[in-house]
């Protein structure tokens, strides 16, 4: 098949990239100019300078493509002026939806985000996976990425329901190699190995290995139906941030963090640096939206996308093995060990 992939240098993105090469498709990459190709290495792809709120690099990017993969976003929890995130996340998924319908493509993959799904229910202190079917609307939405992560979804839904062959992918937390940035995922693993990590919250995570998410995006195409949605995690994923911790102690060496610290202090920590970041524009250590989403255990059930489409089940141990192997060998921690040759 001949794809199109918006986003292909960011992490998700650029995986995804190598696991089609593997499967023996042809790849065109949306990037911009500025774009850190280091993810890339190794993948063979054919590079199409542009953006998604450019219709005109779109059309061509597309032309003759079989797939298209949206994955690209702006991703941030702070910023002092959010219409730019607006404008790629909405705009720009409108702009590729329409453009990948009008260049013929069969199958377009939308990535979405386990934050457009409803909450897990919590009942005398056991929390209870969500699935696609959760009740959920914008209303729940707490900070400017996730609503306009949830208005480009509805966008998705929208141009699916017209016609366009539209699938949408909600990954959970993507952990594994080619973190180039790190994503904020990526960075908790960083700070621990580095040991900047000295107390955790009482939160959780869907962990997810990033290769299952990209070979689901590829099922995605192949298997998915139009105009569904299907959550990119792992079934026995649904891991505290203190079982995450003492997994990565016994993967690296490092000892966890052993002192819990109650939210409140984040909450107010957030609160100040937000208000310093207002006068000198400079984005806050710990944004308020993400203490605020750190409030809920974010435990997802999956099984839709592995009884449809067959999602790989890597365990999540095994994900943060990789993670470790990946940042430790490509400079993320200080006096890594066992670096990747």
């Amino acid at each position: 098949m001949n794809c199109f992939v918006t986003g292909a240098s960011g992490f998700i993105g650029a995986n995804l990239v190598h696991e089609l090469v593997a499967r023996g498709h042809h790849v065109r990459a949306l990037l911009r100019p500025s774009a850190d190709l280091r993810g890339l290495a190794g993948a063979k792809h054919e590079r199409v300078d542009g953006d998604v709120t450019d219709r005109d690099s779109l059309a061509r990017g597309l032309r003759g493509c079989d797939w298209c993969f949206h994955v690209a976003a702006s991703y941030h929890l702070w910023l002092p002026d959010y219409a730019p995130m607006y404008a790629a996340n909405v705009d720009g998924t409108r702009n590729v939806i329409e453009e990948a319908t009008a260049a013929g493509c069969s199958r377009i993959v939308y990535t979405s985000t386990v934050g457009c799904i409803g909450l897990p229910k919590v009942e005398n202190g056991v929390v209870t996976p969500t699935d696609e079917d959760a009740p959920v609307s914008e209303a729940q939405m707490s900070n400017d990425y996730k609503r306009s992560k949830w208005r480009a979804e509805v966008v998705a839904r929208e141009l699916a329901a017209s016609g366009a062959p539209v699938v949408i992918v909600n990954p959970s937390a993507p952990i594994g190699p080619r973190d180039v940035k790190p994503t904020p995922t990526g960075k908790v693993i960083v700070d621990f190995l580095n040991g900047a990590m000295p107390a955790y919250l009482d939160t959780g995570l869907n962990w997810v290995h990033v290769r299952d998410v990209a070979i689901g995006h590829i099922l995605a195409a192949e298997k998915g139906r139009v105009g569904e949605r299907y959550i990119l995690g792992n079934a026995t994923g649904n891991w505290t941030m203190r079982e995450a911790f003492a997994a990565l102690e016994q993967i690296s060496g490092v000892p966890a963090p052993r002192i819990r610290v109650p939210y409140f202090i984040p909450l107010l920590a957030a609160h100040v640096g937000e208000a310093v970041s207002r006068f000198t524009h400079n984005p806050p250590r710990a944004p308020l939206a993400g203490v605020r989403m750190a409030r809920y255990k974010m435990f997802f059930d999956p099984k839709k996308a592995i009884r449809e489409l067959g999602l790989p089940q890597t365990p999540p141990h095994q994900a943060l093995a990789d993670a470790v192997e990946w940042f430790r060998g490509n400079g993320c921690v200080a006096n890594g060990k066992h670096p990747l040759t």
